[in-house]
């Protein structure tokens, strides 16, 4: 995924899962009214999943991923497709398991999979169902798992008024808006966008237009600028705005402008980490960078995937500035998207980008894995504000 495209942050993301022909496409097409999945057969023994956007009334902004039979998921021999799985898994937030029939060993194997991730079991094709085979599957479903099936048929449209109203029922915790506390109703924010190589023609990348959005929600008072007008902008201004946020690579340029000490700077990078991190582990793992030797070495993660560019933060500026500032070459490897090794001992830090297309818990298990290893991780924002030596300078919600 892409920077640049709509945040999956802020979805619910939902699995259908099931056997061969127990009619997972049928449901994925009818929710999302395109006829985009079709039935594949198990001997294909392909990881096929496929996702879709669509809104929900008075659920949100939904993801909806059509699965592999759950035959072919419970026998996985490639480490590869399971952990495709696994990976899949860790993304949703509800899960779908559709039966239509008293074989659902399948459905108890990966049921247990999905640890804590909330469940709902659907018979489907009811159409085609006797009532008293209907009664008796349904009785067997709730002595097996404690849980009420739903009655439906995807190819018929019956009764999925009542399945889309259960998805509402158990709908996960949203989190709140990005700024907290920090922002209220009326106050002046000044927004600057890098307009660095990054920035496509035409459209923000992912983390200003979250970042923009989630203040237009707190009704702030939002102006944009770029590097080149900030200071005729910010002179413009008044009241004088309470927040300045922009890029951490232009950290040092917004602050040697002498902005009055009565304005918070901070980036996109660190109120993200705030929001869908551990913001005082990314402080300790940016105090640690003082401590590496020749001889670390360092992982650097970012969430999305993205062809690399001529001046990339990733592969160019976060290194040239490890370098700078420590005065040798480390050892340094990149990953990206899902990738992340189980055994990060091999590291003495993580430099992770601000994760806008994961998930929150998905962050923080990143971040508890590698507490649980001891091995120190860091942010972009904070990482890069420490290798400028502004790390006292700039914003961020410290520990009280």
């Amino acid at each position: 995924m892409s920077c640049s495209q709509m945040s999956s942050l802020h979805y619910i993301r939902i699995g259908i899962f099931g056997k061969e022909n127990v009619g997972k496409s049928s449901l994925f097409n009818e929710i999302i009214k395109q006829n985009i999945a079709t039935a594949s057969s198990i001997a294909e023994k392909k990881i096929n999943i496929l996702e879709k956007a669509i809104e929900i009334n008075n659920m949100g902004p939904c993801l909806f991923f059509d699965t592999p039979s759950l035959n072919l998921i419970n026998n996985l021999s490639r480490s590869d497709d399971r952990k495709k799985i696994r990976d899949l898994i860790k993304k949703i937030d509800i899960a779908i398991i559709l039966i239509n029939d008293f074989d659902f060993e399948y459905a108890a194997d990966f049921i247990t999979k999905l640890n804590d991730v909330p469940k709902i079991i659907a018979i489907n094709k009811i159409d085609i169902l006797e009532q008293d085979y209907l009664t008796k599957l349904k009785k067997k479903i709730f002595s097996e798992f404690d849980l009420e099936a739903i009655e439906i048929s995807a190819k018929k449209n019956i009764n999925l008024d009542a399945l889309i109203n259960n998805l509402i029922k158990i709908k996960p915790y949203q989190e709140k808006n990005i700024f907290g506390d920090l922002i209220q109703e009326n106050d002046s924010v000044l927004v600057i966008i890098p307009k660095d190589t990054q920035e496509p023609q035409g459209r923000l990348i992912l983390p200003h237009s979250q970042i923009i959005s989630n203040l237009l929600d707190k009704e702030a008072i939002v102006t944009c600028a770029t590097k080149k007008n900030f200071l005729s902008v910010l002179k413009n201004m008044n009241p004088e705005p309470k927040l300045i946020i922009t890029g951490s690579q232009i950290f040092d340029f917004i602050i040697e402008n002498n902005i009055p000490p009565t304005i918070k700077i901070t980036s996109f990078s660190i109120l993200l980490a705030q929001y869908n991190g551990d913001i005082q582990e990314f402080k300790k793992g940016a105090d640690f960078i003082d401590k590496l030797k020749p001889d670390s070495k360092v992982l650097i993660v970012e969430a999305c995937t993205h062809v690399p560019i001529e001046e990339d933060i990733t592969r160019v500026q976060i290194p040239r500035l490890l370098k700078n500032y420590l005065g040798f070459n480390l050892k340094i490897k990149f990953l990206r998207g899902n990738d992340f090794p189980k055994d990060l001992t091999e590291y003495d830090l993580i430099i992770h980008c601000g994760a806008c297309t994961f998930k929150k818990e998905f962050m923080l298990a990143r971040i508890n894995q590698a507490k649980k290893q001891k091995v120190n991780i860091s942010n972009y924002g904070l990482a890069i504000a420490k290798l400028k030596n502004l790390l006292d300078k700039i914003y961020f919600q410290q520990k009280t």
